[in-house]
C-alpha cells in the first residue's frame, strides 16, 4: 500500500514512547503530523522506557538504546526495526571518570587498569571503549573490567554477550561503581551517567579529559564521528502490517528536528533557556556543516559504520553488521523533506 492509499483511509493508531526533546516536540501536539497515523506520544523516562518496549513491547515505536537493537539484530532476534532517527546523540569523552588521587592522566594510562561499566552493552560504554581503542591505542583486552550499577547495586546486561578472547569482565552485584571508585578498588568508569561523587562535587573524583569539549571538538573535526545514542524503532509486527508507516515516521520525524534546528537559529526570540543558543548552532554548522543533527544512513554513515565496528570488536554484536542490515529498505537511500 503507498503512502497515498493510506492517506485516504482510516489513521493507524500508534502509541509512540521518546524523551522530551525539543526536536521531538512538533509531534507531541500534531504541529507536525504522521500522515495516515492516530498519534499517542507518552513522554517517560529512558529508563522505564527501554524496558519496557525493549522487554515487554508495550508500546508500537519507541527511542530505545542503539546498542541493544544492534546487538539483538546481529543474533537475527528482528523482532524491533529500527528507523535512522537518532533523538539522542552525545560525545563521550565527557564519561570517563577517575580517581583523582589513582595517578592517570592520560587515556594512554587506562591499560592495564581496574575500570568499571554499568553495561558491557551500553551504548555510551562502547563509543567510549571505541575511543580508547581506536583514538589511544589502548589494548582492551589489557584492562580488567568490572560491571555494576552505576550510583545503586544490581543492574545487569540485557542482552547476551560473546566477549573476545581475552577479555575479563566481572560481574559485581552487591557493590556500585561510584563507591568501588571512591574506595580505589577501581581505577575509572566509563558511564553516560555521572558517577554520585561528580553530582556532589566530592574532589576524589574527576573526568579524565578536564577540558572534554575542547577534546570533543577535535576528536569531530578528526574523524566525522557524531556518536549516536539512540534510534527510534518500530514493533516488527507493526511494520510488517502496514510498511508505508516507516517512511511516514521519518518524515514527520525530520520536519520536527528541522523545526527545531529554526527555532534554534532564531536571534530574535529565545524559544530555550540559554544564552547565545544562535551562536552555539553556527559553530556546529562549521564543524558539521549545514546540518548539524541529521537522520538518515548516508549523513550518518561515517559515525554508523564506526559504531557498528566497535560493536562487533567488543562482543556487544556477535557479527559485524552493516547499515543496511540494521534499518529497513524503505528508508535505505539518502531522503530530505
Amino acid at each position: 500500500m503507498s503512502p497515498d492509499s493510506a492517506a485516504l483511509m482510516a489513521k493507524v493508531p500508534l502509541t509512540l514512547a521518546i524523551g522530551e526533546y525539543d526536536h521531538v516536540r512538533d509531534l507531541f501536539d500534531g504541529t507536525v503530523p504522521v500522515a495516515g497515523v492516530d498519534l499517542n506520544v507518552l513522554r517517560l523516562p529512558v529508563e522505564e522506557m527501554f524496558y519496557r518496549f525493549l522487554l515487554q513491547g508495550e508500546f508500537d515505536v519507541s527511542e530505545v538504546s542503539f546498542a541493544k537493537i544492534v546487538a539483538l539484530a546481529a543474533q537475527d532476534d528482528r523482532q524491533f526495526v529500527p528507523l535512522p532517527v537518532f533523538p539522542s546523540r552525545v560525545f563521550r569523552h565527557s564519561s570517563i571518570y577517575v580517581h583523582s588521587d589513582g595517578g592517570i592522566r592520560r587515556p594512554e594510562e587506562l591499560a592495564g587498569k581496574r575500570v568499571g561499566v554499568p553495561e558491557w552493552a551500553q551504548t555510551a560504554a562502547i563509543y567510549s571503549r571505541g575511543l580508547l581503542a581506536h583514538e589511544y591505542g589502548v589494548d582492551l583486552a589489557s584492562i580488567r573490567w568490572h560491571q555494576a550499577g552505576v550510583n545503586e547495586p544490581g543492574r545487569h546486561e540485557k542482552v547476551a554477550l560473546e566477549l573476545p578472547s581475552g577479555f575479563r569482565l566481572t560481574v559485581v552485584a552487591d557493590r556500585s561503581l561510584s563507591d568501588m571508585l571512591l574506595a580505589g578498588e577501581l581505577d575509572a568508569v566509563l558511564s553516560a551517567r555521572p558517577p554520585a561523587p561528580i553530582a556532589a562535587g566530592d574532589p576524589r573524583v574527576r573526568r579524565l579529559f578536564a577540558d572534554y569539549r575542547g577534546a570533543e571538538f577535535a576528536y569531530a573535526r578528526k574523524t566525522g564521528i557524531f556518536p549516536i545514542m539512540h534510534v527510534i524503532a518500530m514493533r516488527r509486527e507493526i511494520y510488517e502490517r502496514d510498511r508505508w508507516l516507516a517512511m511516514n515516521l521519518f518524515k514527520a520525524f525530520d520536519q520536527a528536528r528541522v523545526r527545531s534546528l529554526a527555532r534554534a537559529a532564531d536571534f530574535t526570540a529565545s524559544f530555550f533557556p540559554l544564552p547565545w543558543l544562535p551562536d552555539e548552532l553556527r559553530r556546529a554548522r562549521a564543524l558539521f556543516g549545514s546540518d548539524p543533527w541529521p537522520y538518515g544512513i548516508e549523513a550518518n554513515r561515517t559515525t554508523l559504520d564506526a559504531f557498528l565496528r566497535y560493536a562487533f570488536e567488543q562482543g556487544v554484536c556477535r557479527r559485524q553488521l552493516t547499515s543496511e542490515e540494521v534499518f529497513p529498505p524503505e528508508l535505505q537511500s539518502t531522503f530530505r523533506i
